[in-house]
């Protein structure tokens, strides 16, 4: 793609005056061309107003594993004006890209007084720490069928969904283990391991339990539809949490999903208002013959661009 209509696609991912679908669907594209330019135009909007795209910018910037980006992130972690989700985020991100360069930065907000950006930074650091020993567990781990970069690596492979269950659950241990047991569970991706991971979204951590809900909306399963609706339903849920049982919803995408989400579109959480939103939008594209627009959104592959030059022309007027 030109340079031209890569920018042309910053422009629009830019454009407070376009709805937010058109925004997502910019920036996701920018995130599979990649490179310094998409990186620069992705960095210019952690100044909008909306809490929902800054955290998906930061996570886009994450996936992209460049250290071209290393700078951004480490900025939006260090902005205390910055929403929790968002910098929650951009310390994530900076485990994902997993360059030691980052160490000291990540160590200086474990003990960050916003819980979900010193936990994040916690599971982020202990990811850097076993990339430098991986090599140990080098073909014992279960594949990703998503193509995500996670905030930990799955356990040594196992399809042993109960002892997973039950580290899962074990609310002592670190969360890095935790996850590592999460993603574990997502890889074997059966009805009984969904099951399993959903009694997650009742745990203490709004964090953990937005990284359950997450998942949920990886695996796209409808046996957690029930578990998702709870949480998103529940006023007193961290939005952080709720948001993302909406987009989980978004990604099951059933007819009993577009129902609850058509519910929450009206939210006074302005995160989870647009979180149902781009989740309705997400729905509607999973339920098309339109290319899947769903499947970016629920991070299941990093494959195909999701707009064309001649859609960016047709955007831009």
């Amino acid at each position: 793609m030109s340079s031209e209509s890569i920018q042309l696609i910053g422009k629009i991912l830019n454009d407070p005056s376009k709805p937010l679908k058109e925004r997502f669907r910019a920036l996701f594209t920018l995130r599979n061309l990649g490179g310094k330019e998409a990186i620069h135009l992705i960095s210019e909007s952690f100044h909008d107003e909306s809490a929902l795209l800054k955290h998906e910018l930061a996570y886009c910037l994450g996936q992209m594993q460049d250290t071209y980006a290393i700078p951004t992130l480490i900025k939006v972690l260090e902005d205390t004006d910055q929403e929790a989700m968002v910098r929650h985020e951009a310390g994530e991100a900076l485990g994902a890209i997993g360059s030691p360069e980052v160490l000291h930065v990540l160590q200086k907000h474990v003990a960050d007084p916003v819980i979900e950006v010193a936990e994040t930074c916690q599971i982020a650091l202990s990811r850097l720490q076993w990339l430098q020993n991986s090599e140990n567990e080098k073909g014992t781990l279960s594949e990703n069928p998503y193509f995500s970069v996670d905030p930990a690596p799955p356990t040594k492979q196992t399809d042993d969904v109960e002892s997973l269950k039950k580290t899962l659950l074990n609310e002592t241990l670190s969360l890095f283990e935790r996850y590592r047991a999460l993603f574990s569970l997502r890889n074997l991706g059966t009805s009984e391991a969904v099951v399993a991971i959903a009694e997650g979204l009742k745990c203490s951590s709004a964090l953990f339990r937005h990284e359950i809900a997450y998942v949920l909306g990886q695996i796209q399963h409808s046996a957690c539809i029930d578990q998702l609706t709870v949480n998103l339903k529940d006023p007193k849920e961290n939005p952080m949490v709720r948001h993302e049982c909406a987009e989980a919803l978004g990604s099951i995408a059933t007819e009993a999903c577009m129902k609850i989400l058509e519910e929450y579109v009206m939210d006074r959480e302005r995160v989870v208002k647009e979180s149902c939103e781009v989740a309705l939008d997400m729905c509607e594209y999973e339920n098309s013959e339109a290319f899947q627009y769903a499947d970016t959104m629920a991070r299941l592959k990093q494959g195909e661009n999701l707009m064309t030059t001649e859609e960016i022309v047709t955007s831009e007027h």
